[in-house]
């Protein structure tokens, strides 16, 4: 970091009125204690991340929890040494406190624990952005700084009441915050923090609950909103923080994701996620040009995404032929009626391979209802289980499908894609064949993410299942310690029977 200048200020000569020091001098002395402090917190923050490089990595919990706490002090180093004094944006008077709050990029306390800059993103910094003519929000002033090299250029102030020009009113309509409002926008959005007004501030700081929707033409903002709400929500969302989840900006294009990515460290946030639209599609990293503009054409149509509907109900048919089931106690009939009670049992809209647990769970309720033994349920459920024959042919009438196959296959076999999009013609049938069919281009992203959200997770079900036979594995080795414990219990009251209640069940093998 470039060493701090002696004097915040550097105003041109036509602004030397401003440079009164009856307006300027409770500036400079904060702005010198913003200094000093910053000198302090870059040394003591230099010295801690140094020191956790140092101690030793461990393992397991505590060498992420050092990586998260290396990385933590990383970027609170970078916004610290990118920034000088222009971590303040300005500041603002109450009517009923004359002592100016000055409000930050990211807040700042000295080492005796006051407070030099309040986070913009703090409620108490509210009035700093919201406050108006006709809603000042208890507020007498407010002052805007315009930085430039690191020092003020220019600054604004703005008084709410009649008492607010006493002391630190410089009133200027040729101010350049104002001239700031009508001008283009620079490459890089530079100082646009302070720039936001009441209106933009509303849609900022509104809650976290829900889609928020912000509409608007050319020019009018947008980004500047978005940017500033993915910093206020990673600041006041406990769901968000330090730790916990994130929040992921998806841009139009890489160009536009690098100027997010040179704006949001001065919001005081390095932790927001950046991507493309064709990101968010797993192949999309590696996905290519299509090379004939005829293809491209077709696979741009709505209706091609129409095809992976009839594609994936191609894989839900129900058997027509009945079975037998057997079990070591007796055989139980399986009719074409009872597959087809089974294949109705997921809701409308469910994803295919999420549906799929819910058809087999429903089937063997169906065939458990069907025994007329005298073995327990729970041991003709098991059974059946482990029912090879049943399983395969289960998984023949619905299987789990990865989008990349389906959608592979309509680009493979062309009685396929006939029979998902009748519509096409054989020469366009033809045309849209080839030899790899998992060479993805970017025209297949879209058809692959419909896949996906018509399929659900294929993993979803593999691992529900690998956790089912985790816990009834973990439920008959504590079956037989149960056992074993009521075997050698030779207590007068014969306590240890009470592990055979239900609840004492439930509670020995967490699900």
């Amino acid at each position: 970091m470039n060493p701090l200048p002696t004097s915040a200020f550097d105003l041109p000569d036509r602004l030397s009125h401003k440079a009164d020091p009856k307006l300027i001098a409770a500036d400079e002395r904060h702005f010198a204690a913003i200094a000093e402090s910053l000198e302090q917190s870059i040394a003591d923050l230099a010295g801690r991340l140094d020191a956790e490089l140092r101690a030793p990595g461990g393992a397991g919990r505590q060498a992420l929890d050092r990586d998260l706490e290396v990385h933590r002090l990383t970027a609170r180093l970078r916004v610290l040494r990118r920034f000088g004094l222009d971590l303040c944006l300005g500041h603002m008077v109450g009517e009923d406190d004359p002592e100016p709050v000055y409000i930050g990029r990211l807040g700042l306390t000295d080492s005796a624990g006051r407070r030099l800059l309040l986070d913009w993103r703090s409620p108490a910094a509210e009035p700093f952005f919201g406050a108006t003519h006709a809603n000042p929000m208890g507020l007498a002033s407010r002052r805007r700084y315009r930085w430039t090299r690191g020092r003020i250029s220019d600054y604004w102030d703005e008084v709410f009441t009649p008492d607010g020009f006493d002391g630190h009113a410089a009133l200027d309509d040729q101010s350049a915050f104002i001239a700031s409002l009508g001008g283009s926008r620079s490459p890089r959005m530079r100082d646009v923090l302070g720039t936001i007004q009441a209106d933009q501030d509303a849609v900022i700081r509104a809650g976290s609950e829900g889609a928020l929707v912000v509409d608007g033409g050319p020019g009018t903002g947008k980004t500047v909103v978005a940017l500033h709400r993915s910093a206020y929500l990673l600041y006041s969302d406990p769901r968000l923080g330090h730790r916990r989840g994130g929040v992921l900006f998806v841009g139009p294009h890489q160009p536009y994701l690098a100027y997010v990515a040179d704006v949001l460290p001065s919001l005081g946030e390095e932790g927001v996620q950046t991507c493309t639209l064709r990101d968010l599609v797993p192949q999309g990293a590696a996905a290519t040009v299509e090379k004939d503009p005829d293809v491209a054409r077709l696979k741009s149509s709505a209706d091609l995404v129409k095809a992976i509907e009839p594609a994936v109900r191609f894989y839900e048919n129900p058997p027509a032929a009945p079975m037998t089931v057997t079990t070591p106690w007796s055989d139980i009939s399986l009719s074409a009626a009872d597959w087809a009670e089974a294949f109705d049992a997921p809701d409308p809209g469910t994803p295919h391979n999420e549906a799929r647990d819910q058809i087999w769970d429903e089937l063997l309720t169906i065939l458990v209802d069907k025994y007329d033994g005298d073995a327990p349920a729970e041991l003709v459920r098991k059974s059946l289980l482990r029912d090879r024959e049943l399983l395969t042919t289960f998984n023949r009438a619905w299987p789990l499908i990865e989008p990349d196959d389906l959608v592979g296959d309509l680009w493979s076999v062309p009685a396929y894609l006939r029979m998902c999009a009748p519509w096409l013609s054989p020469d366009e049938v033809r045309k849209l064949q080839r030899a790899d069919a998992q060479a993805w281009t970017v025209s297949d992203l879209p058809l692959l993410d419909a896949a996906r959200q018509r399929l659900g997770d294929p993993e979803a079900s593999r691992r529900r299942r690998r956790r089912d036979a985790a816990v009834a594995a973990r439920r008959e080795d504590m079956d037989r310690v149960v056992e074993n414990l009521i075997e050698a219990d030779d207590s007068e009251m014969l306590v240890m029977s009470m592990l055979r209640g239900q609840d004492l069940q439930r509670a020995l093998v967490d699900d």
